[in-house]
């Protein structure tokens, strides 16, 4: 594969870093009209990893990844790759690095009414048509979507659609590749198929994968690191687990693990002593039935393997997780013991 370096000089800092990563952004925004779509972040991406991005809607994350890849044009700040600046539309006639592939969520690549093997090897020139055969039957294999291939894909599910859309991306050899809600389209009981073969084709050729996603529970198994945005701005960054059980900000532990978030005031009543808001994880709260107990159940919610329950009293509202199913009944009278918590930085 052949690298495209463009006539920008390397970024001010770089002779200040020790270790240029292999994808970072400086200070940069994005906006539409008088809104900022990504306001003022700074983050870093290393070679060989799952980075995923994640947020509520609207928090900013496709634009992100449209300004790594060169779709957009930052307002301020730059990107770069390898050291060296992304050329956005204002550099290229069409926009998008070279050594880059984006996948959209709306497979607008995708030739509809051709076979599966058609859209995955025109992307392929004729010169070498023994190495053109081998390159699209290797690919197809690597996503299990071989015997799709004299298949339309007019006539293919969501999720078989987007196994084409990757293996079109991937046919090329790039050095990253860019998922904009690579999940959406694909049911519940393939998900985790695909994120393993994802997952492995990383591991095997070194690829960089960049995605996007509403669902941190689509990723936390399978990124090497998560990068949480909320309105236009990173509020937190690095390994899942790290961020799952000491995260930063109550919006990402809410966010991860649908944690409760208690002030002081409240903390103290189930036994913490801290002087600034603590999160307990759901699965961090044990439960016994008591006839004393200073608490009752307001709900139970069925989860499936589990119920979510619903408990407190007049000042307080506490989520956690119960299971057998049927463990405890609306109304019923509890005492509550904390196994763990995190204080949140002021």
């Amino acid at each position: 594969m052949t690298s495209t370096t463009y006539s920008c000089t390397p970024s001010k800092t770089d002779t200040q870093r020790h270790h240029v990563p292999f994808i970072f952004g400086e200070a940069l925004s994005c906006t539409f009209g008088s809104q900022f779509a990504v306001n003022q972040v700074d983050f870093e991406i290393e070679k060989g990893q799952i980075t995923a991005i994640i947020g509520e809607s609207g928090s900013g994350k496709s634009s992100l990844l449209k300004l790594i890849y060169g779709l957009l044009e930052p307002a301020h700040g730059e990107v770069r790759f390898r050291g060296w600046r992304v050329p956005t539309r204002q550099d290229k006639l069409i926009p998008g690095h070279d050594d880059m592939k984006l996948v959209s969520q709306g497979f607008d690549d995708l030739n509809t009414y051709a076979k599966v093997w058609d859209n995955i090897a025109s992307q392929l020139s004729n010169t070498n048509l023994t190495l053109k055969t081998s390159r699209t039957q290797a690919v197809l294999q690597q996503l299990r979507i071989d015997q799709l291939s004299e298949k339309r894909v007019a006539d293919l599910s969501g999720g078989e659609k987007q196994r084409v859309a990757i293996s079109r991306a991937l046919i090329n050899d790039p050095e990253v590749l860019l998922m904009d809600e690579p999940f959406n389209q694909v049911d519940a009981a393939f998900r985790d198929q695909l994120q393993q073969d994802i997952r492995e084709i990383v591991e095997k050729t070194g690829l960089t994968v960049i995605l996007v996603s509403h669902d941190p529970a689509e990723v936390l198994a399978m990124a090497d690191k998560l990068i949480v945005m909320r309105k236009g701005k990173i509020v937190d960054q690095g390994r899942p687990t790290d961020l799952y059980y000491r995260p930063d900000t109550a919006y990402t532990a809410r966010l991860l693990a649908k944690s409760n978030v208690l002030t002081s005031t409240e903390a103290e009543k189930l036994g913490i002593d801290s002087e600034q808001r603590v999160i307990v994880h759901q699965e961090h709260i044990q439960a016994v039935p008591s006839q004393d107990g200073a608490y009752w159940i307001k709900d139970v919610r069925f989860r499936g393997f589990y119920n979510e329950i619903i408990a407190g009293d007049q000042d307080l509202t506490i989520h956690f997780i119960a299971y057998p199913v049927g463990k405890f009944q609306k109304g019923d009278r509890i005492a509550l013991r904390i196994t763990d918590f995190h204080p949140l930085p002021k």
